[in-house]
């Protein structure tokens, strides 16, 4: 506890109170809520086929989908409105990739602003000393904001296709029962 103390009694916490530390908290909060939304994620939909002739309808067919967002591993079973039972259907796409693209910089960006703050607090001479932890700093920055950009903008596109992929009336084209007119699927 009294190593704690003294560690704490170093510290300059001044300088959270300044743009260098306080921004880096903000990356720190943000990078928290950006792999935490994305990471944690789970969607529902529900579909209903009503079919002719009533005996095999499913008016709650519940179809869940999470993080990392690999669609094509997503199976429900449906009636099929013919006396054979039912079908597995399969959602389309695979949007892992941008979505796990996302929360790795998030992860690394939280990492790196938890450091940098760590740095900033208990080792401000160090840093200063020579600039170099100054254009070190900078750097990473600069290779940070890019690829938040990058994996910003694949993750909106991805998150369209998610939308697109997950929308009860393209997921009802799935469906042999919802080709036939006599049977009604509705989402």
């Amino acid at each position: 506890m009294d190593v704690a103390n003294k560690l704490i009694a170093s510290g300059t916490f001044r300088t959270a109170k300044e743009p260098l530390g306080f921004l880096r908290l903000l990356e720190w909060l943000f990078a928290i809520f950006a792999f935490a939304t994305c990471g944690g994620y789970t969607g529902e939909l529900e579909v209903s086929v009503d079919c002719a002739n009533k005996t095999e309808s499913d008016l709650n067919i519940e179809i869940e989908f999470t993080y990392p967002f690999r669609l094509h591993q997503v199976y429900f079973d449906v009636p099929t409105c013919d006396g054979k039972g039912r079908e597995r259907l399969f959602l389309l796409g695979d949007y892992s990739s941008s979505a796990e693209f996302f929360v790795t910089i998030a992860v690394f960006a939280f990492l790196y602003s938890l450091g940098a703050t760590v740095v900033y607090i208990f080792f401000q001479n160090k840093y200063r000393e020579n600039n170099r932890g100054p254009l070190i700093d900078f750097i990473v920055t600069v290779v940070f904001s890019f690829l938040w950009l990058v994996s910003s903008s694949a993750w909106a596109k991805g998150l369209s296709d998610v939308k697109i992929a997950t929308d009860p009336d393209e997921v009802l084209l799935l469906m042999t029962a919802c080709k036939q007119q006599s049977n009604k699927c509705f989402p």
